[in-house]
């Protein structure tokens, strides 16, 4: 009978990680993640990971965000030389994901190791490097959305759109088990179906087991409408009080939905006279390849506005700045008023953002909006729970700028979502929640039983279950 067991996003957001082991395909492991924020600090045990790299056999990748990806480097580091299944779109991002990881992993590896030389103590060998990234590389097989094929020994594998970020997807794995199919969906992370960036996730009615995300199993997002509206009156008043915004922003998804959302405000003729300058590198490199899937993105969100000559990048936005070099950032500096900034990373967790932060959120005219989820112990949730001091760069900040939530922007379903998709499926499968904090899966697991009749287990890291 054929088992999963949970290494990651087990009762946590991130560090999504499953290995499912049969008898007919081997060790296949869904998704290879690192936490949100692991830095060097996290990265110098011997021991990466609870099972043995050498075994597995293949990896089926749900979509490029490192949480689901970014150890794909120390698996392949440690003895993994197996096909890693993705989508088209998704091997194109991952170079810009991996080599982005690899810099700021090597940055923090050399601060670490500097640090250890005063103190008399070895170097800490770094985990993974540049000619591993490449072999991951090498590994890629990508598969369109909906293309079924024959991954070895009658295990079928097939991918459909979930609506998250481009390339997103949802796994459909089906087994031959001694002559007896069993069939599994991952959801990967579920798209919010109110945007106008993203096409919705696909609805799916057979399975025998579906591991789905609960990353907002206990809440709702506010409709698109709201929180535009929301946005735009956020943004009026910080116009009017003279002041800058800083909006952290994942480079892959949310910022490309941002400059979407920004453009339609100017070209409504509501965006006052904001400069926005898009300080991210690997965001201007990932915001290029969804121009180039542009028009198999959501009909009506997308291919009004950017035709022709028209994109994301180009001739849509007309006060976006492009900046790339280091001087470029820091020339931010020097603007005292009206700069709209978007920059990384999402969760505040290191990135050209907190540079921003440390010139500017000790000001109250300046205002701070959160467009995505912040991890508990990342410095973004900190800034949301209210936090009046912050250190940054060891110096302690007080805290004066405002802080501004926007949760519509969400690329996650929220929980009504969450339930209509899993009530989608007809052979009432074996339910799992995954990529959740505690209290948000329980809500949903109750709400699931309660009114809808629908048991859904919650695992623990190391948890293996049958099916």
């Amino acid at each position: 009978m054929p088992t999963i067991t949970f290494y990651g996003a087990a009762q946590e957001v991130t560090g999504s990680c499953h290995l499912v082991s049969s008898s007919s395909l081997g060790d296949v492991l869904l998704d290879c993640g690192m936490h949100q924020g692991m830095r060097a600090k996290h990265l110098i045990s011997k021991e990466q990971f609870s099972f043995n790299p050498n075994s597995i056999d293949m990896v089926i990748l749900s979509h490029a965000h490192l949480d689901h990806s970014g150890r794909l480097p120390c698996l392949v580091h440690e003895g993994f030389v197996g096909p890693i299944y993705c989508t088209e779109a998704t091997a194109q991002l991952l170079p810009i994901m991996l080599f982005d990881a690899l810099s700021l992993y090597e940055n923090d590896l050399r601060r670490e190791n500097r640090k250890r030389s005063r103190k008399g103590l070895a170097d800490i060998e770094a985990q993974y490097n540049k000619e591993d990234v490449l072999s991951v590389l090498e590994c890629l097989k990508p598969l369109p959305y909906k293309q079924q094929i024959n991954i070895g020994n009658g295990a079928l594998l097939r991918f459909y759109d979930a609506g998250h970020i481009l390339g997103s997807a949802i796994v459909e794995l089906t087994l031959d088990e001694s002559g007896k199919q069993k069939t599994l969906v991952f959801s990967g992370d579920l798209g919010n179906s109110d945007t106008v960036l993203m096409n919705d996730p696909v609805f799916l009615e057979e399975a025998d087991i579906v591991l789905m995300e609960g990353t907002y199993g206990d809440r709702e997002h506010k409709s698109l409408g709201d929180t535009q509206k929301q946005l735009q009156e956020i943004l009026h008043d910080a116009f009017a009080r003279g002041g800058n915004v800083m909006i952290p922003a994942f480079a892959v998804g949310r910022t490309q939905e941002l400059l979407l959302y920004l453009g339609k405000l100017q070209q409504a003729g509501q965006l006052d006279n904001w400069q926005v300058f898009l300080d991210s590198p690997m965001a201007i490199e990932v915001t290029s390849v969804y121009d180039q899937w542009l028009p198999d993105l959501d009909c009506e969100g997308i291919k009004k506005l950017c035709t022709g000559e028209q994109t994301l990048l180009e001739n849509f936005l007309s006060t976006l700045h492009l900046m790339v070099d280091a001087e470029d950032s820091m020339a931010i500096n020097t603007i005292s008023r009206g700069a709209l900034i978007i920059a990384g990373s999402g969760m505040c967790t290191g990135g050209r953002i907190t540079h921003h932060f440390k010139h500017r959120i000790w000001d109250s005219r300046n205002t701070v909006i959160f467009v995505g989820y912040q991890a508990n112990g990342t410095l973004g949730r900190i800034l949301v729970d209210g936090a009046q001091h912050v250190k940054l760069f060891g110096d302690d900040i007080i805290v004066k700028a405002n802080i501004e939530t926007l949760n519509g922007f969400s690329a996650h379903a929220g929980q009504a979502a969450l339930i209509e998709w899993i009530r989608h499926f007809k052979t009432n499968p074996k339910v799992v929640l995954v990529h959740g904090e505690p209290d948000a899966l329980e809500v949903l697991a109750c709400k699931l039983k309660q009114e809808h009749g629908i048991q859904a287990e919650i695992p623990i890291l190391g948890d293996t279950i049958e099916f």
